[in-house]
């Protein structure tokens, strides 16, 4: 028998399994990737009798491989908080998946876990810009503000490092990663023991100031759209770029492109809480995903960026 993780690579997805092996441990080949390389399922080579541990993937876009996997005989165990149209009931999958608001999947296996290893779901929730979700939990460990600014710059960090087109553009492979947090149980000691933090924090800095001198390519008082340039750097500072123009003005809807490897754009979605559709809803006309306040698009064709443009800005601004 023959077991896998399969796991987003950003902060989420590896505080959901660093809980989750802390408190399970096993061996098990890692499946995973930059952050939107979200479609895994189908480059596990599980066989009859085989289990799966699935954390922080859209079912949406693994639900054929998902299938097939189930109809061969392998076990699933499934974690999440995105979209999923529907959930298939078989006996061999367990899902938990849930995708309200505040939702995120380190906080799912918090509660599946009983609070087993709290201090790494805030860090996986501060790092998928779920603040209210982060704060409550670390309420709940009697986190002072000076702790839990240590844990959500850790998990923005973590998060940071998940963006970009492939493993080359980031600073530490998300499996890599994975095994240098795995030896600590609490990420204080995280912290202090290894050069991972300041070394994430310093590159993060370094992009963001290249970031912050790029300006919007159209703007209004609703919505605005950046541009930036084909570069390793922007790649990976695309979605702390988007939560940090967010976090300055969340009634503003925000989409930050950069360049991907298939001369297309992959694009970062912020919106407002109050806007009808939400972000997600507005991704998924691209062929992204996401949730309200914050999505994706893999693969926006160059040749559609002006019409996407004036969609995205006519949208939230009729939704303003």
């Amino acid at each position: 028998m023959s077991y896998f993780d399969v796991f987003n690579g950003d902060a989420d997805g590896l505080c959901a399994l660093q809980q989750l092996r802390l408190a399970r441990p096993r061996e098990a080949q890692l499946v995973t990737g930059v952050k939107r390389d979200n479609a895994l399922l189908q480059r596990v080579p599980a066989r009859a009798g085989d289990s799966i541990t699935v954390l922080d993937i859209a079912l949406a876009h693994n639900s054929r491989a998902l299938a097939a996997l189930l109809d061969k005989g392998v076990a699933v165990e499934y974690f999440d908080h995105h979209h999923a149209p529907e959930i298939p009931a078989h006996p061999r999958l367990r899902a938990v998946i849930d995708a309200s608001p505040g939702a995120c999947t380190s906080a799912l296996v918090d509660t599946y876990l009983g609070g087993a290893y709290t201090a790494w779901a805030v860090v996986g929730a501060f790092g998928d810009n779920q603040r209210d979700t982060a704060v409550r939990l670390a309420a709940r460990l009697g986190l002072d503000r000076k702790q839990q600014e240590v844990l959500r710059r850790l998990g923005e960090c973590l998060n940071y490092n998940s963006y970009g087109d492939t493993e080359d553009d980031l600073m530490y492979r998300p499996g890599e990663l994975y095994r240098l947090l795995h030896p600590y149980a609490d990420p204080f000691d995280f912290v202090r023991s290894e050069e991972v933090y300041p070394r994430l924090e310093r590159q993060r800095s370094e992009d963001m100031n290249n970031a912050l001198a790029i300006h919007a390519e159209v703007d209004s008082d609703t919505a605005a759209v950046y541009v930036l340039p084909d570069d390793a750097w922007a790649r990976r500072v695309v979605g702390s770029l988007a939560n940090r123009l967010f976090a300055a003005n969340a009634a503003k809807a925000y989409a930050v492109l950069v360049p991907n490897a298939q001369g297309n754009f992959t694009v970062s979605l912020r919106a407002p809480a109050t806007v009808a559709g939400g972000a997600d809803a507005f991704a998924r006309r691209y062929g992204g995903d996401g949730r309200r306040m914050a999505a994706g698009i893999n693969d926006l064709p160059r040749a559609g960026q002006a019409r996407f443009q004036e969609d995205f800005m006519t949208y939230f601004s009729r939704q303003g």
